[in-house]
């Protein structure tokens, strides 16, 4: 599975250079004026993981294949959105598709980048985003629960649907939600306010390696948790350079990381997604599934007749198969096991599966 990123956020904070920057490409129309961004762009990258290229080794395979992450960048919404102010009604339904949101929160002072408020309040800003999304749920639960309309929802949707009303009316957390739902029923809903949020504080260069006034107030308020310390720009310069030179730069910045492996990093532990691998001769590969998923649910990842007709899985865990250098050694040590149905995949295991055609 891949997962899908909206990268949202008001007019002119960065999000296409942002976009660009992680998909190290420059097809997003960055500019300042609001709304240079009308349709939405989208960018497919390859999550990179060592462990793939350790593996590529030892199998001596062929090919070399990434999982992905799609990021989109959805034209910024003004106040008034859910009522089809600036691009509101192409926003909303945009990020509707989306599996979790990045925030892109303006937290640098420029008198060259047109802001859309009179002020930086990355906090005001999160605020407007999140009311509109708000209405437009409240718009839509409203028509879904409405005597026509309710027929259609199974007894799950519409308990979930009074409850988010229930929440909003009430001014509660819809972070709670996710205590008292399953994720998967959550996600069915296809409401805007409940999904997974990460919140991305995109600052000047001199405040990349320890953020500024604008990001400490907003990470004092909203938790560092699923916040992020970005520079769009600087990340885009970082991607147009060499592998060396790029890695000198990322020294000079004091930067451990780039903002997309940070980005990559935050996402995955916040949808509780995991990796497995196939390895072989013809190609190594990387997987993703949600963390405790079962060994068929694995392998219907790869193909959905390999999840029915699912016998068992040859299983061996990365550290014993990077030590015992592949497949047979694992064999001859017994560090490889044959895991059925009810197995839960690890994060690294590396799998080969029999199944019944």
């Amino acid at each position: 599975m891949s997962f899908k990123c909206g990268i949202v956020g008001l007019p002119n904070v960065g999000k296409s250079t942002l976009f660009n920057a992680l998909t190290n490409s420059s097809i997003a129309q960055a500019a300042n004026f609001p709304f240079c961004t009308i349709e939405p762009n989208i960018g497919v990258v390859p999550v990179i993981d060592k462990r793939l290229d350790k593996l590529v080794e030892i199998s001596k395979s062929k090919k070399k294949i990434y999982t992905t992450i799609s990021f989109i960048d959805i034209a910024g919404l003004v106040k008034g959105a859910s009522k089809g102010e600036g691009l509101g009604n192409k926003f909303l339904s945009n990020i509707r598709e989306v599996d979790a949101i990045v925030h892109l929160l303006r937290c640098f002072d420029s008198s060259s980048i047109q802001n859309v408020n009179p002020n930086v309040d990355p906090i005001r800003d999160l605020e407007i985003i999140e009311t509109e999304m708000k209405l437009a749920d409240l718009e839509s639960i409203e028509k879904r629960l409405d005597k026509k309309n309710k027929k259609n929802n199974d007894d799950i949707e519409n308990e979930i649907l009074k409850t988010t009303l229930d929440f909003i009316n009430d001014n509660k957390s819809l972070e709670k939600l996710s205590e008292i739902y399953e994720p998967k029923f959550l996600k069915r809903s296809g409401l805007l306010s409940i999904k997974p949020k990460l919140y991305v504080c995109n600052v000047d260069e001199k405040s990349i390696e320890n953020g500024n006034e604008y990001s400490k107030n907003f990470i004092n308020q909203l938790g560092s948790q699923d916040t992020i310390i970005i520079s769009a720009e600087i990340e885009n310069q970082i991607n147009k350079l060499e592998k060396d030179d790029k890695k000198s730069f990322m020294e000079l910045l004091k930067l451990k990381e780039t903002g997309l492996d940070t980005l990559i990093s935050k996402g995955y532990e916040l949808l509780n997604l995991d990796t497995f691998f196939t390895s072989g001769s013809e190609e190594s590969r990387a997987w993703t599934i949600k963390k405790g998923s079962s060994a068929p649910e694995a392998a219907g990842e790869i193909h959905t007749d390999f999840q029915k007709g699912f016998i068992r899985a040859e299983t061996v865990s990365y550290s014993d198969f990077v030590n015992y250098k592949g497949w047979n050694e694992a064999r001859i040590k017994g560090k490889m096991r044959l895991e059925g149905k009810e197995y839960i995949v690890n994060d690294g295991d590396v799998l080969n599966f029999r199944f019944n055609t």
